[in-house]
């Protein structure tokens, strides 16, 4: 059986395709402000799942610095044609006060494992890119398409458009497929074909709580495409007791055994329809066809436990919960925020069995920050390190952090009181608003420290040792602030900042006066609670 989610925590907007006639599916996912941008994960069966970590591995691919929270890479579109991988995708730059910044690239590579080439632009009409193609070798780039004029509808409806895979360049003029259905919102496109009609699966409703997919077909590329008159492919909107909310945007895949399965975006809410720590995830549910042929999903709700296609089971082997940090990179479970991995600011070599940071901007920092994650995949985790940190002024932090964007999150970290003794204090951030909480923890100079965060559900708290035992701070703080509901902001009904991520679980350091301070981690632990 496949149990949903099959990629827990923040992994939305999933595209998912098989490697040619093989055994081999891989699922691409939206990263947004985070490198390396476009995860990729493998299955052999759809049941067991690996992370294969990113594509866009360096700023050569792709360049982060100062995108918006949540901006970045939107909704990629993953496909394999003729021998090579291709991969589609926008970078956000701007996206509040009515205004969207999109330019869209292609990059492609003969493994899924790289080398990838240099990204070439498209065009910056629209977001959530996909390639389609077609039987006779054709192929088109399909997206939706953004009007930024106030008095249109932004959503302006799904754009066709020829792509030329040898010379990488756009041919013709786009042409507008559909505008969707009632339900507004028509973005996240993928076109398949099947049997002599072409098929149009697309997001509506938006991203929150009336999201879902949709699905029209054609006799013919251009349209006219006829909605399923039975109504949505997949949605939660109508029932908010079901597990598995904000079913949508939807990808099709056809398995070697002739049956096909659905990814798409859920959400799993701590309250009947509340806030959603673990972002949006993705879940897979199996697709028939009806005798008129359109594709259907059991009564068009997302479930829990589906039945796996009839292949043969192919498990993975589970990942250590610890991280020794003796391995020469970093392994696929981590990223980094808004700008890649490298010497410049982080090192496994330097002091062997460690993981070194050098100290970045302040949490408000957009261009270099220093923030090693990992996805919160549980509603009840913990997240454990041991730092060896020698701040020198209260400009100097190092330490672990539950965190969702510059403007959300909580912070247990090592600095230097006035007199320049080292202290462990404890800071958070709420929509901006920053609150230093009643810790003041004096720590012996030079001395490693253990931190250790343990996520209940909606509460936080945080422990350290520092060579005597495990000590409890006196806090509960409250975790639901590291949700897509929580960072939406809007002033004078103008979007200001978007929700789009999770809650990750990291290792952060600070150097504010640029003083060239660095953190030693001497390894990091992340378990899930079960029951």
């Amino acid at each position: 059986m496949i149990h949903n989610p099959v990629l827990r925590g923040f992994e939305p907007d999933p595209v998912i395709v098989r490697a040619g006639d093989g055994l081999d599916h891989y699922i691409a996912t939206s990263t947004f402000e985070w490198y390396p941008g476009v995860r990729l994960h493998h299955s052999r069966d759809l049941v067991s799942w690996r992370a294969l970590g990113g594509v866009l591995d360096s700023r050569r691919l792709l360049d982060l610095a100062g995108v918006p929270d949540s901006g970045g890479i939107w909704a990629p579109g993953l496909s394999y044609a003729h021998g090579l991988f291709h991969l589609v995708f926008t970078v956000v730059d701007t996206y509040a006060e009515g205004w969207k910044d999109l330019p869209n690239y292609v990059t492609t590579a003969p493994s899924v494992e790289g080398p990838w080439s240099a990204p070439v632009p498209l065009h910056g009409r629209g977001f959530d890119v996909s390639l389609f193609h077609d039987h006779d070798g054709r192929s088109w780039l399909l997206n939706m398409r953004f009007d930024w004029r106030p008095e249109h509808d932004m959503f302006a409806g799904i754009e066709l458009q020829e792509y030329d895979r040898t010379s990488h360049k756009l041919l013709g003029r786009p042409r507008t497929i559909t505008v969707g259905t009632a339900a507004g919102d028509a973005e996240g496109p993928h076109l398949y074909r099947r049997d002599g009609w072409y098929y149009l699966v697309h997001a509506e409703g938006g991203t929150g709580y009336e999201h879902g997919a949709a699905v029209a077909r054609s006799r013919d590329l251009f349209g006219p495409y006829e909605p399923d008159p039975a109504g949505p492919l997949l949605t939660s909107r109508h029932d908010p007791k079901l597990e598995l909310q904000k079913a949508g945007h939807c990808s099709l895949v056809e398995t070697a055994s002739g049956q096909w399965y659905a990814a798409h975006i859920t959400a799993r809410p701590y309250t009947e329809r509340g806030r959603c720590v673990l972002g949006r995830e993705t879940a897979l549910q199996p697709v028939t066809w009806t005798e008129d042929g359109w594709p259907r999903i059991a009564d068009a709700i997302p479930a829990v436990t589906v039945p796996a296609p009839d292949l043969p089971p192919a498990p993975f082997p589970m990942p250590d919960a610890t991280d020794q940090f003796d391995a020469p990179v970093l392994g696929p479970d981590w990223s980094t925020l808004r700008r890649p991995a490298g010497e410049d600011w982080l090192s496994l070599t330097e002091h062997p069995g460690f993981l070194r940071i050098r100290g970045g901007q302040s949490p408000a920092g957009r261009r270099s920050p220093s923030l090693v994650a990992r996805r919160v995949t549980s509603a009840r985790c913990s997240f454990e390190t041991r730092v060896s940190f020698g701040p020198r002024t209260p400009d100097h932090l190092a330490g672990i952090t539950a965190y969702y964007n510059t403007r959300n999150w909580h912070y247990l970290y090592v600095t230097s009181a006035d007199d320049g003794s080292p202290v462990l204090k404890v800071l958070s951030c709420e929509q901006g608003a920053l609150t230093a909480r009643p810790v003041h923890v004096p720590l012996a100079p030079g001395a490693p420290v253990a931190l250790r965060a343990e996520l209940d559900g909606p509460v936080l708290r945080f422990s350290y040792d520092s060579g005597d035992g495990t000590k409890a701070l006196p806090l509960e703080l409250d975790a639901t602030v590291l949700s897509d509901e929580a960072a939406d902001e809007f002033h004078d009904g103008q979007l200001r900042v978007l929700g789009f991520t999770g809650a990750m679980l990291g290792l952060w350091v600070q150097d504010l006066d640029t003083a060239g301070v660095h953190a030693d981690f001497g390894y990091a632990t992340y378990e899930t609670v079960t029951g």
